[in-house]
Formats: C-alpha cells, sequence, structure tokens
C-alpha cells in the first residue's frame, strides 16, 4: 500500500509538472506574438511572466469581494430602452451599505422607478437588473464573508438554469479572457490567452497613468484582417491598467459580441477602482448591453453604479 501510494503521489506530480510546463511554454510562444511600446522595451520587462501574471490575475475579483467587508454609499442608475432607444423601465436610488458585528446590511435612501422595472412579486422583470443587484445590493443581513479568493473557482456546470446563468456572467466579468464551460458556440472562444485563440488579436504593452500611479496598459484587440472569421472571436477589445509596483488592475473596459443565431449579444463595459485604505475597490462601473436570446425578449439595457464614501 505504501509503494502504491508513493506510485500515485509520482504520478501526480509528473502531471502537474507537464501542466506547469506547458502553461509556461504557452505563455513564452504568447510573449512573441505581444508588442512592446519603446518605453517598456528599454525597462527590458520579462514579458512571458507578466502574462503569467495577467492571467493568473484575482486582484479584479478580490475588488469586488472586498465591498461586502466595507460600507459605503452607492448611486445607482439602470435603465431598459426600447427598440427606438427610449425608456421603458429604469431605476435610479442611493442607497447605504453599512457593516456591524461581521455582518453587512443594506439602506435604499431613496428610490424611483418607472415602467415594469419590478415584477408583480416585487423581483426583477429584467436581467439586467438581476445582474446589477446580484453585484451591489443586499438583501436583509449578510453574515460571516471574507475577501479571500484563492481557491474559489466558478463551476457553472454544477448549476442549473438562472443560478448556471449568473455563475457565467460571474465567469465572463470576473475573468475576461479565460474559457468558460458550458455557454454553447463560444466557451472555448474567449480563451484569449491559447497561443491559437490569441493568432486572431493585436497586443500591446505600454505605460500609462491612472490617477496619478504609473501603470502598464495592457491592450487586446481584434485583428483587422480576420474578416469572414468573426465568429471566431468573441471579445473584441479589452484594454486594462495594472499598478506597475502591486500589479492590481486600476481600470479596465471591454466590448464582447458574437452571433450564434439561437442567442447574440453586443456589450460594452468599463470598472474605475480606488485605494481605501489597503482595500482596492471599485468606485465606478458602466454596463452597456444589447442581447437576445431564443424564446425572449431582446433586452437593451444600461447600468451606471458610482461608490464613495467608504468605511470601515
Amino acid at each position: 500500500m505504501k509503494h502504491l501510494l508513493l506510485l500515485l503521489l509520482f504520478i501526480v506530480n509528473c502531471f502537474l509538472s507537464v501542466a506547469q510546463e506547458e502553461d509556461s511554454l504557452d505563455d513564452q510562444r504568447l510573449a512573441k506574438m505581444i508588442s512592446l511600446s519603446e518605453v517598456i522595451i528599454r525597462t527590458d520587462l520579462n514579458v512571458a511572466r507578466f502574462i503569467n501574471q495577467v492571467k493568473n490575475d484575482t486582484t479584479f475579483y478580490k475588488a469586488f469581494r472586498n465591498l461586502h467587508l466595507l460600507g459605503f454609499t452607492a448611486w445607482n442608475d439602470i435603465r431598459i430602452k426600447d427598440k427606438k432607444g427610449n425608456i421603458k423601465a429604469a431605476l435610479m436610488s442611493k442607497t447605504k451599505q453599512t457593516r456591524a458585528n461581521g455582518c453587512r446590511s443594506m439602506d435604499i435612501l431613496n428610490e424611483n422607478t418607472s415602467g415594469d422595472f419590478y415584477e408583480g412579486d416585487g423581483g426583477y422583470n429584467y436581467y439586467t437588473a438581476e445582474l446589477y443587484a446580484g453585484l451591489f445590493f443586499t438583501k436583509g443581513s449578510v453574515c460571516g464573508e471574507t475577501n479571500i479568493v484563492k481557491g474559489i473557482d466558478f463551476r457553472p456546470r454544477s448549476q442549473k438554469g438562472l443560478a448556471k446563468h449568473k455563475e457565467q456572467l460571474k465567469m465572463l466579468f470576473f475573468n475576461p479572457g479565460k474559457k468558460i464551460p458550458g455557454i454553447p458556440f463560444i466557451g472555448d472562444k474567449i480563451d484569449i490567452f491559447d497561443p491559437e485563440r490569441a493568432a486572431y488579436y493585436d497586443f500591446l504593452i505600454d505605460y500609462g497613468d491612472y490617477e496619478g500611479q504609473s501603470c502598464y496598459v495592457f491592450s487586446i484587440k481584434a485583428k483587422k484582417e480576420i474578416g469572414g472569421k468573426t465568429d471566431k472571436i468573441v471579445i473584441d477589445s479589452m484594454v486594462t491598467w495594472f499598478n506597475t509596483r502591486t500589479m492590481e488592475v486600476m481600470a479596465r473596459k471591454y466590448d464582447m459580441s458574437y452571433n450564434a443565431g439561437v442567442y447574440d449579444f453586443d456589450i460594452h463595459m468599463e470598472v474605475e477602482m480606488t485605494k481605501f485604505g489597503d482595500y482596492l475597490v471599485p468606485k465606478l462601473l458602466r454596463y452597456i448591453g444589447n442581447w437576445d436570446v431564443a424564446f425572449k425578449k431582446r433586452e437593451r439595457g444600461l447600468f451606471t453604479a458610482t461608490l464613495f464614501d467608504f468605511t470601515n
């Protein structure tokens, strides 16, 4: 039994070693496909290591998890439009989250709604509102949370129905550029860091400034010459500002679109971060989305979240 256990451990270590080597080779292959500005060239940046850090970034997700440990005030602006661009449902509100004794709760300071924003039972009539509420609204008292992200894995395959779609949305939102299982037609097309998929994109690392902080600006944009291969891509463009000292994501904007016949979407998102003490937190999020799923009405939604007055 002892020898069998040692053999199993040896096999597992071999598999892990091979996976790490393949990952490292992929990073090195991808590094050769990335353009560098003159400023970056002079810094002698280790591009393969930079790519590995980008692929395994958790700071973006952790910033949103940090909201569970803090108090803050938010202006919430959610709008649903019809095909002519007129607003058919909307919510504008000011909310305040407080945290005490390991629990968080939210008060609605003021709220105005229009159209059929809410269902008869008080639920949300639109997925755009569901997405927003899942990010920024709190019902009742929520206790025992942490901001630990290590080891957390989104697993949409273990979910069903709306819960599965929410998990997929989380992956798309918090891990743009990584493969998402369970979404027909596009799951693997989001994996832009795969060397074969990366061939459809132009990559650039440059220096930039974000609120007085020095940042690496990592830009990804679909090649113009891909022609009729637009069915091969989902992420049209993505720009991320990484703090050069901490590699924290300070800002990100991205555009995604796809038409699979049975569904289509066109989404633009922007996120701006700020620091509150040692916490990285989102201060502004903008979303514009137009999508359609078979047997459901097309939804054209946009929202803006403005967060401020953070407290411990």
